[in-house]
């Protein structure tokens, strides 16, 4: 009797197997601080699924009602990636970014991951923090000072975390996903996952298909790759994304480098970042690093900000090179900072480096394929931070297998990602099977529903009707505009 009532108990709180489940609990719901039109709770879910009457941690859980509730469809839940994104705050920020039909028609619901944001965040000494090496290691002590690093880090990180920080991996808070599911007392949910969402959203339909209504995946991480490819993959995107700004700027009358050889002033710029004597345009007393450049790139073609980006290149061109000098660091006010990343990621992920040696072998073999960006920034700085990581990956990549009985999919990629390979997506259709349909949005940027309004109201049709687009259909590319213009 006792078995069966366990067995039924399980079944209803969906612990899978070797996760046993404690007694569902119930949301504190209260009016939101930040907007009180909306809903802000917090709800106990254990520390470790696997100890599931050990240590527990709370979630905070931010829902924004459908405005139409008589034709209310269901719960959306939101996950905007990173790893280390709020989704709380993007549940807060629903109305500046998904439509009014997907707002009248379903809550949005942000459940900040463990270890992120409100719900028991990771947070580790500033300090340290400010004190990490730069990824693009160049020698034997460089890397042996890079492992030594990591390993205070994550000692600092967990004595200042508690019980939960090793246990803040994707597979983790797909379990807190379902608990909060049932607790919102939703038989089946919805999920708009972008960037690193995509990993939780896939992840959840393998380990609850059963649960999902509907399933959008926007700019898509592929947690089937191992490290050759995910940095290849990584690093051949953000060279593209580059190549991609190289084009525009010679096509477009507006780009104030037009008609010169931006690789060469390229290449200037790093010989003096790698000489220590470029300095931040718009913050002289700030020095560039090759590391800092590189990055500057990166965040810019996220949107892209090809005008800006241009207006830093040739800013930074023009400069003289200053006198290096020392500047005594400022203290922090506060020394405890959230910074979940790493701890994230070398928990969903393995990423065998051998030894410098080995280490070295693949920066040559990236920077021989990307001349510019040498190597994909967020993929380097993942790799060389798992470096010496006192534990293995609890959530390793593995292929996804085809979800039993789950609906229609829908799987949204731009053609020019700088962060997620757009091979990435396809291959996780792939994976999911035959109910899954690729869209592919064949301009730039990172997450495409906001960029575009073709793929916007494609993602939106299929959300309310479960109506998936055509097999290999596309949206055009928007030439991105000035900030204030379009």
């Amino acid at each position: 009797m006792v078995r069966a009532f366990l067995t039924i108990l399980l079944a209803l709180y969906g612990a899978t197997p070797g996760h046993a489940a404690p007694p569902p609990t119930k949301i504190s719901w209260a009016a939101c601080p930040e907007d009180e039109q909306m809903q802000c709770g917090t709800m106990k879910v254990p520390a470790d699924w696997a100890d599931p009457y050990g240590a527990s941690i709370s979630l905070t859980i931010a829902r924004r009602l459908a405005t139409d509730p008589e034709h209310r469809i269901g719960a959306l839940f939101v996950n905007p990636g990173g790893p280390g994104a709020s989704a709380v705050d993007f549940a807060f920020d629903a109305p500046t970014f998904f439509s009014a039909a997907v707002r009248a028609r379903f809550d949005i619901v942000g459940m900040d991951p463990r270890g992120v944001g409100r719900s028991s965040p990771v947070v580790c000494s500033q300090r340290l923090i400010d004190a990490e090496p730069s990824p693009l290691i160049d020698s034997e002590d460089a890397y042996a000072k890079t492992i030594d690093y990591n390993r205070k880090l994550a000692a600092d990180c967990a004595a200042r975390t508690g019980p939960h920080f090793a246990h803040v991996d994707s597979a983790s808070v797909v379990h807190d996903m379902d608990a909060v599911r049932a607790a919102l007392g939703e038989e089946k949910i919805n999920f708009y996952g972008a960037s690193y969402g995509t990993l939780i959203g896939a992840e959840y339909a393998q380990t609850y298909p059963s649960r999902l209504r509907a399933l959008v995946l926007d700019s898509v991480m592929d947690h089937s790759v191992g490290l050759a490819r995910f940095l290849l993959d990584a690093t051949g995107a953000a060279q593209d994304a580059f190549n991609q700004f190289v084009d525009w700027c010679a096509r477009d009358k507006k780009c104030v480098l037009r008609g010169q050889d931006i690789r060469a002033i390229w290449a200037r710029l790093a010989d003096r970042a790698r000489a220590g004597t470029l300095t931040d345009p718009y913050d002289p007393d700030s020095t560039v690093s090759m590391n800092d450049l590189i990055g500057a790139a990166f965040a810019a073609f996220y949107d892209p900000q090809w005008y800006s980006f241009a207006y830093y290149l040739r800013d930074s061109a023009k400069q003289a090179p200053p006198v290096p000098e020392s500047r005594a660091s400022t203290p922090p006010l506060s020394d405890d900072t959230p910074n979940s990343f790493p701890a994230i990621f070398c928990e969903d992920w393995y990423l065998p480096i051998t030894g410098y040696p080995d280490l070295r072998r693949r920066l040559n073999i990236l920077a021989e394929r990307a001349p510019q960006m040498l190597a994909s920034p967020l993929a380097l700085s993942a790799t060389t931070g798992c470096l010496g990581w006192p534990s293995a990956p609890d959530n390793p990549q593995r292929p996804l297998i085809p979800p039993r009985g789950i609906g229609p999919i829908l799987v949204v990629a731009a053609r020019h990602d700088p962060a997620t390979a757009y091979g990435w997506a396809g291959e996780v259709a792939r994976q999911l099977g035959p109910t899954a349909r690729l869209l592919t949005y064949r301009g730039w940027g990172h997450v495409v529903y906001k960029r575009s309004p073709c793929a916007a109201g494609l993602v939106d049709r299929y959300l309310i009707t479960l109506t998936t687009p055509a097999a290999g259909s596309s949206c055009k590319a928007i030439e991105p505009q000035p900030f204030g213009v379009g």
